[in-house]
């Protein structure tokens, strides 16, 4: 009997998981358009435009104010009969490329693309540079000065004089 209880809260908070973890749409009622083909292309260009305001979200995920009044805009787009290039091409033009989510790999966003692998490139450098600082170089103690090894000499003498110090 304890192990069905156990078994049924474990079922319960996986599905509660499951359900928390389903994406969230922020697309509201009133902005649905009535013809469900234009709403489906409204949705893959809602999924396809970032929200400006997150910035980790599209415009569909978002409640931002800008966020609705971008998928307005798609849909008004789409309802003049706009195809889904030129209502992303509008968009764009607006806003610019950081306005998508995957933005195209040219010269105005290559440090979009190339930015987190020269950040990694330039730690591991780095770490690099500071491993061989602190493991000092070679490894080789540098040479003894003349000073240094008449004391080592005097040093070893006395230890002979005295018979080593241990008996």
């Amino acid at each position: 009997m304890r192990s069905a209880a156990v078994l049924r809260g474990a079922f319960r908070t996986a599905a509660l998981c499951v359900l928390l973890a389903a994406p969230a749409v922020a697309v509201e009622p009133d902005e649905v358009l009535k013809d469900p083909a234009l709403e489906a292309r409204a949705r893959e260009i809602g999924k396809e435009l970032r929200c400006l305001v997150c910035q980790n979200q599209s415009i569909d995920d978002s409640n931002a104010p800008l966020a609705r009044d971008l998928r307005l805009l798609v849909r008004d787009r789409l309802t003049e009969g706009d195809s889904d290039a030129e209502v992303i091409g509008f968009v764009v033009a607006r806003y610019g490329d950081f306005v998508l989510l995957e933005p195209p790999f040219k010269a105005t966003t290559l440090l979009l693309w190339l930015g987190p692998a020269l950040v990694l490139v330039g730690g591991a450098a780095g770490i690099a540079v500071w491993y061989r600082r602190r493991a000092g170089g070679t490894g080789e103690p540098p040479p003894l000065t003349e000073d240094e090894r008449r004391r080592l000499a005097d040093a070893i003498a006395r230890e002979a004089e005295d018979g080593g110090g241990r008996a």
